[in-house]
C-alpha cells in the first residue's frame, strides 16, 4: 500500500508535462513565424539569399523604393508588376500575363495577411506568454 501513488499527484503531473508541451509548442511557433517574416538575408518573394548591401535590401528604410526585401530578379520583375498597374512595362515580356499579374496580387495580399495575423492581438497574447514563462 506504501507503493500507491495518489491519483491527484498523478493527474497533476500529466497537467504540468501537458503544459510544458503547449509552452514548447507555443515557442517554436513564435520564433518560426518572427523568424521567418523577418529575416533580413533572404528574399521575401522567392526565399533565394541577398547579400547585405545589395539593391533592395534596405531593412524597409523609409527611403527604399520597395515595401519588400527582394533579390536583384524579383526586384525587376516587382518593378514590372507596378509598371503593368499603371498602363506601362516591356511588351517584350510577354509571359507578364493575366496570371503573372494575379500571382503577384495573390502574393501581396498573403504578405498583408501575414503581416496582420503578426500585429493581431491573439499573435501579441503568445508573444508575451512566451515572454512569461
Amino acid at each position: 500500500m506504501a507503493d500507491i501513488i495518489p491519483l491527484d499527484d498523478k493527474i497533476e503531473v500529466a497537467r504540468e508535462k501537458k503544459a510544458a508541451v503547449r509552452r514548447q509548442h507555443k515557442a517554436v511557433t513564435v520564433r518560426r513565424v518572427l523568424q521567418c517574416t523577418n529575416c533580413s538575408l533572404k528574399c521575401e518573394k522567392c526565399g533565394t539569399q541577398i547579400e547585405a548591401g545589395a539593391a533592395g535590401t534596405s531593412e524597409r528604410c523609409p527611403h527604399s523604393r520597395f515595401p519588400y526585401k527582394f533579390c536583384e530578379a524579383c526586384e525587376d520583375e516587382y518593378q514590372d508588376y507596378i509598371e503593368r498597374l499603371q498602363g506601362r512595362g516591356d511588351p517584350d515580356c510577354y509571359w507578364h500575363n493575366d496570371e503573372w499579374l494575379d500571382a503577384w496580387r495573390k502574393w501581396i495580399d498573403y504578405q498583408g495577411s501575414v503581416d496582420r495575423y503578426v500585429k493581431s492581438k491573439e499573435f501579441l497574447r503568445l508573444i508575451q506568454e512566451f515572454k512569461n514563462s
